[in-house]
């Protein structure tokens, strides 16, 4: 784990995403987080996409949905914390049942985790005999349960050619699955899901950053549309683009995804300028300093996964770490 700054390196890491009055509001309520996570033997997960006062402040680890899961799985904690949306806690606890996951918001869900139930893919099963399936790791459980593995998108190229099948049943979301597509010899059968983040990113964005800024490097994640990603320099996953920021040092960037992950990468990389349109994720704002203090003092938000659900569930996330 990471340990945590003081107040003064805390402002001067978020300084140009958070004022310094919202910073001094903010300050005893990180405090009093940080001695409940200590009382109740707790270890805060965070998205990349979590506000800067959350992912800098409060949290132990950091990262992706992969890293995340893994992180989940090794780290020593009475208490799980995830800062992050629905479908990551329900993934922590298949991983670590006998801890205690809490989530600060139940209304922290996902677009793409909607976007199809069991009764689906049952339906393409059907459709498809056979044919195995992959469901992303923004499913539910229920899903994952009727799925033979999951796989996110710093994986799913390798998940896919790792089943050996000629052709795979992608779920849920159309534009991961495009972009595996059009990297492997594999048929991919796709499904009409979408990120709600990601949809909002057209070509017009692209081509405006470029004449705005001509020595500008554009990536992208893998959720968004075709014509993006094909415009963009490189596309990848949060971490994947984190690491080309981290290799490449571009003067200028902008990465096309929740916008909120570039004001927290930009405090490693004081030197990159950072520009792009911002789409920001509704679910992940339901995660608030007040909704962490709440479920470490009162033991709420409990995650809870029947355990007819949770076995298959759990055989799905087991099967992408061994093919990972």
């Amino acid at each position: 784990m990471l340990s945590q700054v003081g107040k003064h390196e805390l402002y001067e890491r978020v300084r140009k995403v958070v004022t310094e009055p919202e910073m001094t509001l903010a300050w005893p309520l990180i405090a009093e987080i940080r001695e409940l996570k200590r009382a109740r033997e707790a270890v805060i997960l965070a998205h990349n996409y979590q506000h800067p006062l959350i992912f800098h402040g409060v949290a132990d680890l950091r990262g992706d949905s992969l890293q995340l899961a893994r992180l989940a799985q090794e780290v020593e904690a009475r208490t799980l914390v995830m800062c992050g949306v629905h479908f990551m806690a329900e993934t922590a606890k298949l991983l670590s049942p006998k801890r205690s996951v809490l989530l600060p918001s139940f209304e922290a869900g996902c677009s793409l985790a909607d976007a199809i139930t069991p009764e689906d893919v049952r339906a393409l099963r059907r459709q498809y005999p056979g044919v195995p399936v992959v469901s992303y790791v923004n499913t539910t459980a229920a899903v994952k349960a009727v799925s033979d593995v999951c796989c996110t998108s710093s994986n799913a190229l390798k998940i896919v050619e790792a089943l050996g099948s000629p052709r795979v049943i992608f779920v849920p979301d159309r534009h991961l699955a495009g972009h595996v597509a059009r990297q492997t010899e594999v048929e991919i059968i796709t499904w009409e899901g979408g990120c709600v983040v990601h949809e909002e990113f057209r070509l017009a964005d692209i081509e405006a950053l470029r004449a705005s800024y001509p020595q500008i490097k554009v990536i992208a994640h893998p959720e968004c549309h075709a014509e993006v990603q094909e415009a963009a320099d490189m596309v990848g996953s949060t971490s994947a683009l984190i690491d080309w920021v981290a290799q490449e040092k571009p003067r200028e960037v902008a990465m096309i995804t929740e916008c909120t992950m570039s004001d927290n990468v930009a405090s490693h990389f004081p030197e990159v300028a950072f520009h792009q349109p911002c789409s920001i994720c509704p679910y992940m704002r339901k995660i608030t300093l007040e909704g962490i203090r709440d479920v470490l003092r009162d033991g709420s938000g409990q995650v809870e996964i029947a355990p007819t659900i949770a076995a298959g569930a759990r055989r799905a996330v087991a099967r992408m770490l061994e093919l990972s």
